[in-house]
């Protein structure tokens, strides 16, 4: 039933096949064009029966199926549909993988969208899907945000669109049985009702008292913070007068109504709203002075986009402009909230999500937008969830969905509270693991993020690809630390951006024995003249031998130390030896196991150098030196 208020009309789908239609078809065509879509069922399988189906009749009825949300038969059709006809439109491919997403068919859905992105390169949803086809993964493991709890005022009927005010939780129902069934799916018409809070239950659901509820279809509301007023939205109906388009079609507008002696009557039409093209889901800025609703109105970017409108302080309304293409896209965007921290939230099946409409968010800042987050399981599904609202200071929120335990159950809307549990704000932070020397992606290595108090985070691991996709919170600060068999660990320490952040961690292989080995017979170190202090460069080439050691605890050895040939044998072997006790201190003190060294002086009797004739003083350093050998 919100199909209605998320404006996904198929008017233009319709028509784009008016070359198939014929005598057979008018009387299923009529219902299908009227939005009575179970009747269009009924009729279009009729036809089928006959004998007298053809392509025409099998997308007819797949967009039918897929309006009253049976996914199932509607990605049966889209393919019968597809196998017969030699040249489908882009949209047909993206409606088909939609039905197959939803029914978690996910190979066929990435097929399907390559088919689409095929046939329309230039369509953002295409271009988005292209840019990642694997982000299915990706959403799939963001750390939940929310713990939801369907609301025991659900009713067997659509219920949806839950806002709450003023300690009352408003929401749209078909639960009125007295009322006119609606041909799309044969509900009642919708109302707006109201539940008390008891005990921190909503309880006891009312329709909403006043001139708002009428015969027709009423929608989603949005209340001025002093109480004054109340935005709503309702089929183009006012003092009885029920107006149609030049085609035959009701659309819907966003009437406001005043608050008087209780209730709310004295039903005003908005100026910007038209008898051609539908307006619907209002939503206030938290200062009141701006009205957020979706539309279908002409100059738009996809099927339903958000717009935005002033209101001035005399009461009267700017012009709406629209989102622009960071929110909008060719696909539905609608029911938009925006919360007191001015965060945008709504729902859209143009950005890549989970299946249907899911939640997204977007900041708004100087008037512009950042590009929209998915907010991720389970507030999201692979079903169609919408009509987010969401109050931060006591970080609590309710959301519409239709999703089903099995593929088979049948799909009503139902509302749930919705829980923060973990940050709202959240940025795709995607680690590449390579090899330092080689390039080549490391496939399993570890990835575990500690926070400012060094706890453990979360942890993941690279996919095939070397890659891992990890959702942190925004501005945050934290440090990584990536393991790998066969490579030593990294440690890098990050801020979490606004936008996705790429980090790219080149681990070092691990040494072998012989390597290290070979690095320590290479090693050594210089000492001043006549003196045994440790150098800071020669600190420096010590350090890395304390990280050969530690890594290889097999390997011991013994330090000889050396003097230039300047002075008495005797007093350079002291010398010598007390350079040897230098060396070996320091590491002792920087970690190594003492029983894993000894020393030796050699005094003046190993030169590099041989000075009998003479040595310039770089000579002489040279022959002034700590070096190592491996011992058992």
């Amino acid at each position: 039933m919100k199909n209605l208020y998320i404006l996904s009309i198929f008017c233009c789908l319709a028509s784009t096949m008016l070359w198939s239609q014929n005598s057979d078809t008018q009387k299923a065509d009529k219902y299908f064009d009227r939005f009575a879509y179970v009747d269009a069922i009924e009729a279009y399988e009729k036809l089928i029966q006959k004998g007298k189906a053809n392509a025409y009749v099998y997308k007819q009825l797949a967009i039918a199926n897929m309006k009253t949300s049976n996914f199932e038969a509607s990605e049966r059709l889209f393919k019968r549909y597809l196998r017969s006809t030699r040249n489908p439109d882009a949209i047909d491919y993206f409606n088909y993988a939609q039905t197959l997403l939803i029914n978690e068919e996910y190979d066929d859905f990435k097929k399907a969208m390559l088919d689409f992105a095929d046939k329309a390169p230039r369509d953002q949803r295409a271009k988005a899907f292209l840019e990642n086809p694997d982000y299915l993964m990706d959403l799939q493991s963001m750390t939940p945000r929310f713990e939801l709890n369907k609301l025991s005022l659900s009713s067997d009927f659509s219920d949806f669109g839950a806002y709450q005010f003023d300690g009352k939780l408003y929401f749209v129902s078909a639960r009125n049985e007295s009322r006119k069934t609606y041909g799309w799916d044969n509900e009642p018409s919708l109302d707006i009702f109201v539940a008390e809070n008891i005990g921190g239950t909503f309880k006891n659901p009312i329709e909403i008292t006043g001139d708002i509820n009428t015969k027709y279809h009423e929608g989603s509301i949005a209340i001025t913070k002093d109480r004054s007023t109340l935005y709503f939205t309702r089929n183009d109906f006012l003092e009885e007068k029920y107006r149609k388009d030049d085609n035959g079609v009701n659309h819907l507008k966003i009437y406001k109504a005043s608050l008087v002696n209780g209730m709310f009557q004295d039903i005003q039409d908005l100026p910007f709203n038209d008898i051609s093209f539908s307006n619907a889901n209002p939503a206030l800025s938290p200062d009141g002075s701006q009205l957020y609703f979706s539309s279908d109105r002409a100059g738009g970017y996809g099927s339903s986009d958000l717009y935005v409108v002033d209101i001035n302080a005399d009461g009267t309304y700017g012009s709406p402009q629209n989102l622009g293409p960071t929110v909008n896209t060719e696909g539905r965007e609608n029911f938009p909230f925006v919360d007191e921290e001015d965060m945008l939230y709504f729902s859209s099946d143009g950005h890549l999500g989970l299946g249907g409409l899911d939640v997204f968010y977007s900041k708004v800042d100087s008037g512009d937008f950042t590009p929209p987050q998915n907010l991720g399981l389970p507030l999201n599904s692979n079903a169609d969830d919408f009509a987010f609202t969401y109050n931060g200071n006591v970080e609590l929120g309710f959301v519409s969905s239709n999703r089903t335990s099995t593929k088979k159950e049948e799909r009503t809307d139902n509302i749930y509270g919705a829980k923060l549990v973990s940050p709202l704000e959240q940025t795709s932070v995607l680690v590449e693991v390579v090899d330092a020397h080689t390039e080549v992606h490391i496939q399993d290595a570890q990835l575990i993020f500690y926070d400012t108090t060094q706890n453990e985070y979360s942890r993941s691991r690279t996919d095939a690809s070397g890659n891992s996709n990890n959702f942190l919170p925004t501005g945050k600060k934290f440090d990584l630390q990536v393991n790998a068999e066969g490579y030593e660990s990294q440690s890098n320490s990050f801020e979490v951006p606004q936008l996705q952040m790429v980090m790219r961690v080149a681990l070092v292989p691990e040494m072998t024995s012989t390597e290290a080995e070979i690095l320590i017979l290479q090693g050594r170190i210089f000492f001043d003249y006549d003196k045994a202090d440790i150098r800071p460069e020669a600190a420096l080439e010590l350090d890395k031998l304390i990280e050969i050691l530690k890594e290889n605890g097999d390997i011991n050895i013994q330090v000889v130390s050396h003097t230039d040939e300047r002075g008495s044998e005797a007093y350079n072997m002291k010398l010598s030896q007390d350079r040897a006790k230098s060396t070996v201190d320091y590491l002792t003190e920087n970690g190594v196991d003492p029983e894993r060294l000894s020393s030796e002086g050699k005094g003046k009797t190993e030169p590099i150098n041989d000075c009998t004739s003479g040595c310039s003083d770089e000579e002489h350093e040279e022959n002034r030196r700590s070096e190592f050998k491996i011992v058992d």
